[in-house]
């Protein structure tokens, strides 16, 4: 069982364990700062998940993940984008699953958002699994749309409407 909650000043260890793990970062936007320092992980807790919809993914007292929702703005308004990581340790599991499929309701139950979509990285397959179990369909690929690290990578958009 897992459990979706607030960061708290107690995840600032953990977050500088998982966030410094390559495996873990690599599909990530580089928002996330590297390497991920004491700071950011303060940043983070007090700041930076106050930020639109944001839970860390908890599991037998654990910090294991963090999942969010940012809502667009403008004639955007009412759709999200999607993201989520979970430690490696973690990986294969269900957690990710376990935890959209529990803040998927949470999202469209307490806001106004009837959209919700995620940009997944070409070769990041289990992440394209994860969202198809949890409903999400593939919209488009979108060529080249995704540069990181001297790399391009085409971004496969997946989207869950509102019912």
């Amino acid at each position: 069982m897992i459990t979706l909650r607030d960061f708290k000043e107690e995840d600032k260890t953990a977050l500088l364990n998982i966030l410094n793990e390559p495996q873990v970062i690599k599909y990530l936007s580089s928002k996330i700062p590297t390497p991920y320092t004491l700071e950011d992980a303060h940043w983070w807790v007090f700041t930076g998940s106050k930020i639109g919809i944001v839970k860390a993914i908890e599991f037998k007292g654990e910090l294991i993940g963090c999942i969010g929702a940012e809502k667009g703005l403008f004639e955007y308004q009412r759709s999200a984008e999607l993201g989520y990581w979970i430690a490696k340790d973690y990986w294969g599991q269900g957690f990710a699953t376990r935890a959209i499929k529990q803040f998927i309701p949470f999202v469209f139950e307490t806001t106004d958002i009837v959209r919700l979509f995620a940009s997944v990285f070409s070769g990041n397959t289990a992440s394209e699994r994860v969202l198809s179990k949890c409903g999400f369909q593939l919209e488009v690929i979108q060529q080249k749309a995704i540069f990181k690290e001297g790399e391009f990578f085409n971004s496969h958009m997946f989207s869950l409407l509102k019912a």
